[in-house]
């Protein structure tokens, strides 16, 4: 289904997950055309020293990151967005609750983050008492909707105020849902009511995607803020592009 130009006047932008705990790939990605990365510290092994790291690679290279954290606990949000995050994906969002908790550890004014003034995401002490707040609650707060619970909960979590956007987590869906795989009908049609809910709240449309065809694709439905494969899938995929060997066995 065809979104109407009023539901699609955001501009429609692209990254990817990054999986590699090196400010080098950081650094060779804000050389595209990419709008931003998602450091995946759900699946992949950051620490907090290592998003410091990626993160002052991302300052570098003018590139947005965002963190998909592992979990929504206080300080994991609180340490995520004092490095400088320009957001946060939050995986396994079930209901309301969850997400105005979520929303309520991501914002100073009318939540409950603690403020320092020292830390990347408040200037290291030059911005003011108020720059550094208001800078701070725009940070995006993406709510991934992957399970059969989120899925009936869909609407009431996107009408969460403060939740930026909605995150359709396709594969943990399947999987929640009993489908097999991500691109079964019931599980289309469970992204298509994800999409819905966002739009119809006003926020942002956001999921992963293997490729450029499933962004244009998922573009059509309204979908404005794509993680396109990750800098693995990326590395691999060009790696054996040019392979001579292609398809020979491993020993």
């Amino acid at each position: 289904m065809t979104r109407s130009s009023s539901e699609t006047d955001r501009p429609v932008q692209a990254g990817t997950f990054i999986k590699t705990v090196s400010p080098h790939v950081v650094e060779i990605l804000g050389t595209t055309a990419l709008d931003f990365g998602v450091l995946d510290a759900e699946h992949a092994p950051f620490d907090r020293t290592s998003l410091d790291l990626m993160m002052l690679a991302g300052r570098a290279a003018r590139l947005p990151l965002y963190v998909r954290i592992p979990d929504f606990e206080p300080a994991t949000i609180l340490s995520t967005l004092d490095l400088g995050a320009a957001g946060i994906v939050v995986p396994h969002v079930d209901t309301a609750e969850q997400a105005a908790l979520i929303v309520s550890r991501a914002r100073y004014q009318g939540g409950v983050r603690g403020f320092s003034s020292s830390p990347r995401a408040a200037g290291y002490g030059t911005m003011s008492y108020q720059q550094a707040q208001e800078a701070g609650d725009q940070s995006l707060v993406l709510c991934q909707i992957e399970s059969v619970e989120g899925l009936a909960n869909v609407e009431s979590i996107a009408a969460v105020p403060g939740v930026s956007g909605l995150f359709v987590g396709r594969a943990d869906l399947s999987l929640s849902m009993g489908e097999q795989g991500s691109r079964s009908p019931a599980v289309l049609e469970a992204t298509a009511r994800i999409v819905r809910a966002a739009l119809d709240a006003g926020k942002i449309a956001a999921m992963f995607v293997g490729n450029a065809a499933e962004r244009d694709e998922f573009a059509a439905q309204g979908v404005t803020w794509f993680v396109i494969g990750s800098d693995q899938s990326l590395l691999r995929q060009g790696a054996q592009s040019v392979a001579v060997g292609a398809g020979r066995p491993r020993g």
